[in-house]
């Protein structure tokens, strides 16, 4: 279906946001339909699309019920839900045909989608995991925290039992999102040294303003089929962002365990005061490691 001007077709009740949308995409060389509603989006599908983007909820009906009439005319076709409605409301089933959900509350939304319909349409949708916008920023800023000799690490390992008995709970660790893994920088109740990117909730949690809690991970559509979780007996999720001084997201300190839990807001609160505590010992390390040229040239 791709071709030098993909056709998107975007679906969206509100004429603002539509217009927003249509100016975008246009602006960025794709030839879009518009429609407003269900059935019209049902009706576009007859023609050769190569993307479909749609708010969540429309006049007659969801952004899930037109992904249902995607998935019956197109096999391949790929949507981005755009829109307000929270990912854990994604039907899980529906994800082989999802390349994000993307809400508009993110700044520079329109930008991201537009780089998400040129991947998607152009062969290049290699990344299975949203980016933040500041990421190149957030991996310079990671790469200035060495965490491969730490001689600080007994540190880490007692905050993160702390955690674990604090919370009584399975697992704690503090992890480090990198360009494509995390590495744990201390994890107790496990032995983990690196997880794949796309395998990690964290790096979800580096996307969020608050406390990411996930309290069945088997009914959040983003982590239902993720195997590697299942492998690692992993259920729930909590994880608080590990924030540098400069206002990069480089990592989370994350509560785990095997069993379906909720976490209340003095829980969050506590879980972000450790993580805090962790971000500390973090920037104590970087500046220790600046000194130690100086004292000793």
């Amino acid at each position: 279906m791709v071709d030098s001007h993909p056709t998107v077709v975007s679906v969206d009740g509100d004429p603002d946001e539509q217009a927003a949308t249509v100016d975008a995409l246009s602006a960025a060389g794709f030839e879009v339909i518009q429609e407003t509603t269900v059935s019209g989006a049902t009706s576009a599908l007859s023609s050769e699309i190569d993307c479909v983007v749609t708010a969540t909820t429309l006049p007659d009906g969801t952004g899930f019920d037109v992904l249902e009439r995607v998935r019956a005319a197109y096999a391949d076709c790929p949507v981005v839900l755009f829109g307000e409605a929270s990912p854990a409301d994604v039907p899980a089933d529906s994800q082989s045909h999802i390349v994000e959900y993307l809400p508009r509350s993110i700044p520079g939304v329109r930008e991201r989608l537009v780089s998400l319909i040129k991947d998607a349409t152009m062969g290049g949708y290699q990344v299975a995991y949203p980016v933040p916008e500041d990421e190149q920023a957030r991996l310079e800023a990671l790469a200035a925290y060495d965490v491969t000799d730490f001689t600080t690490a007994e540190t880490f390992d007692r905050l993160t039992k702390l955690v674990v008995s604090h919370f009584d709970i399975d697992k704690a660790f503090v992890g480090l999102v990198d360009e494509h893994e995390e590495r744990f920088v201390a994890c107790e109740g496990a032995d983990w040294q690196t997880v794949a990117r796309e395998d990690t909730i964290c790096t979800h949690t580096i996307l969020e303003h608050e406390v990411m809690v996930v309290e069945d991970l088997t009914e959040d559509p983003r982590f239902a089929s993720n195997d590697q979780l299942r492998e690692l007996d992993v259920r729930s999720y909590a994880g608080a962002q590990l924030t540098t001084p400069g206002g990069q997201t480089i990592g989370a300190l994350c509560c785990l365990d095997s069993e379906t839990r909720s976490y209340t807001t003095e829980e969050c609160q506590d879980l972000q005061l450790f993580a805090d505590e962790a971000m500390e010992q973090l920037e104590l390390r970087r500046r220790l490691n600046e000194r130690l040229p100086q004292e000793t040239a």
